[in-house]
């Protein structure tokens, strides 16, 4: 951990951003939430100066100028989310904190993780809730002008919720740094990875071709089930030829080392075979929190009207209009 950040300054942070954070989180007094965000910002140039000072002590180089923007920014808008009075705006907020968690996806040379981070969040779920939260809520009248439920004006345990999420903060990145390092891999853990690959029988010919290790005219042997003949264990591939009806066997020292199961295959790969219906479900959950909100705010309009229409019935008789009277020129002609 000491090549990234002193320990010790680690858990100031932690401290630091709790007391930040409590602070700062909706009440009924909004002077403390200025006060958390001077703290906040106190926080945020500690954690950037230690890691500079951290980095420069190790011979490291330190890190990049963007790192430090799309940090501060995805930090303080994170920060908030949770901080803001109206849910409308905190899911302004948690749009711009994904954006620049994308900015560091970019950094770290993930470019489909940015991407599908802005698709997946801020262009499909977030909007989803935003749109839930915006036909939820209630509109503003004559008599209040702001109509905002409690349980979103005034946090409840500010000072309890802040200090259990920065501890829990502090006790990851402290395992994250010195725990998983210690532990050892299970046995076979490499050929557990690559064994997705015997699904995925177009990714090895693609592979294999790109590699130099196979003609055209072949490709990788399938079973009757559609499955690749590769032996993960010993590494050897079955490889056939359509036309000629040949087939041969690949040794070990032909697998080419871009021949790996990487993180997305096995992740997809897990969420479209093992598990279907549970995306489809998640979906059908979003939808019947759409539709709820729409039966809510339609009886909300409804109820509205009935006001209007009641209230419009009891002024009638005093907004009737006394009669006209009669001009001069009338008056001498009658």
């Amino acid at each position: 951990m000491e090549s990234i950040i002193n320990p010790l300054v680690l858990y100031l942070v932690c401290a630091l951003g709790a007391l930040a954070l409590a602070l700062a989180l909706p009440r009924r007094n909004d002077k403390l939430a200025i006060v958390g965000g001077v703290v906040l910002a106190i926080t945020l140039g500690l954690a950037a100066l230690g890691l500079t000072s951290a980095a420069k002590s190790s011979g490291q180089d330190t890190p990049n100028l963007f790192f430090y923007i799309f940090a501060i920014i995805a930090l303080g808008s994170s920060a908030r989310v949770i901080t803001h009075p109206r849910p409308v705006y905190s899911a302004l907020y948690f749009i711009l904190s994904i954006i620049a968690s994308a900015g560091l996806y970019v950094l770290l040379s993930a470019e489909f993780m940015a991407f599908a981070l802005v698709i997946i969040y801020a262009g499909a779920i977030l909007i989803t809730y935003l749109f839930v939260i915006m036909l939820a809520t209630q509109q503003p009248t004559e008599a209040s002008k702001q109509i905002l439920d409690e349980t979103d004006a005034v946090a409840r345990e500010p000072i309890l919720a802040s200090a259990i999420g920065f501890v829990m903060l502090a006790v990851l990145t402290s395992a994250m740094f010195n725990g998983l390092s210690d532990l050892r891999a299970p046995k076979g853990m490499d050929t557990a990875q690559d064994s997705v690959l015997v699904q995925l029988p177009r990714k090895v010919d693609r592979i294999l071709h790109r590699a130099g290790v196979i003609n055209d005219d072949e490709r990788v042997a399938r079973a009757d089930d559609g499955t690749a003949l590769l032996d993960i264990a010993n590494r050897t591939i079955v490889v056939e030829n359509e036309d000629l009806g040949t087939t041969r066997v690949l040794e070990p020292d032909q697998w080419p080392d871009t021949l790996t199961a990487g993180n997305l295959d096995r992740l997809g790969y897990n969420l479209m075979h093992d598990h279907p219906m549970t995306i489809e479900i998640a979906g059908v959950i979003l939808l019947m929190a759409m539709l709820g909100a729409t039966v809510l705010a339609r009886k909300h309009i409804e109820l509205e009207d009935e006001l209007k229409a009641a209230q419009a019935r009891k002024l009638g008789p005093s907004l009737t209009l006394p009669p006209r009277r009669k001009s001069a020129s009338q008056g001498g002609d009658a």
